[in-house]
């Protein structure tokens, strides 16, 4: 059984920055047996982030989130993992306001990350909050879970303005917090396909090979840490040359990344 001081030596172990900024997908099955449990995973998180900033994806966009398109950010369910509902109630944490694609934040700067995210009419602009990771050169963890989750990447093809990603007509959400009301119409993410995100894994080995993503053992969790710039940087790269990339499962042509 993991403790959580077992958990902080990983984090040193695998590099996180522990006053730089920390952006976590999680599986909190995949951790294995901690003691104290998932409380356990967050209070380690919280510690060792405690001089830098902590985010949490606390997305709402499935089917059971958001009934009759109202966000309320106080008690409306992040559908992205027990461990993200866990971070979102933690005293200090804030939660934006972006009625799909939210994020919890702790610690330095998490007003500045999260501000104005009522007002972004799509999942993932250059100019919100995971933007602004790309700005803050975060670190991103894949905690027991693959490139699969990496909303980030949804981001980068928004920005580089990859066809048939966005739906055109805007789902018109409702915002309700304690005194008002804010409308808040959000161009869902749509592909020609299931779900592009699928295909995101096949970013896996370019970023190993480029030294951008390392990987390393949290509990029993097989993880993967990425600098978030540098990852944006060379996905754009892939995508100016096909931006079908991730139409398929097929791997990233070796010769675009290996010198």
């Amino acid at each position: 059984m993991y403790t959580k001081n077992d958990l902080i030596k990983s984090f040193k172990e695998i590099g996180i920055e522990p006053k730089g900024t920390l952006l976590v997908h999680s599986s909190m099955n995949a951790v294995g047996e901690v003691e104290g449990r998932a409380d356990t995973v967050i209070d380690a998180f919280m510690e060792y982030m405690k001089d830098g900033l902590l985010v949490f994806p606390t997305h709402s966009w499935s089917k059971e989130n958001n009934k009759d398109n109202i966000f309320n950010p106080k008690n409306e369910k992040s559908c992205v993992g027990i461990l993200t509902n866990i971070f979102r109630k933690r005293d200090g944490v804030l939660r934006s306001l972006h009625p799909t694609h939210s994020l919890a934040a702790y610690g330095k700067d998490a007003k500045d990350l999260i501000k104005g995210e009522e007002k972004r009419n799509t999942p993932c602009p250059r100019e919100g909050a995971y933007g602004k990771l790309y700005d803050r050169n975060a670190q991103i963890l894949f905690l027991g879970c693959t490139l699969k989750s990496n909303t980030y990447i949804h981001g980068v093809e928004e920005w580089n303005q990859i066809p048939n990603r966005l739906g055109e007509k805007p789902v018109e959400y409702k915002i309700v917090l304690d005194n008002q009301t804010i409308e808040a119409p959000v161009h869902p993410h749509q592909a020609p396909v299931e779900d592009v995100s699928k295909n995101y894994d096949k970013l896996r080995e370019p970023l190993l090979e480029k030294n951008i993503c390392r990987t390393g053992k949290i509990g029993d969790a097989v993880s993967y840490l990425c600098q978030a710039r540098e990852m944006a940087d060379l996905t754009s790269k892939f995508l100016q040359k096909d931006p079908d990339l991730f139409l398929d499962d097929q791997p990233v042509p070796e010769q675009w990344y290996k010198d």
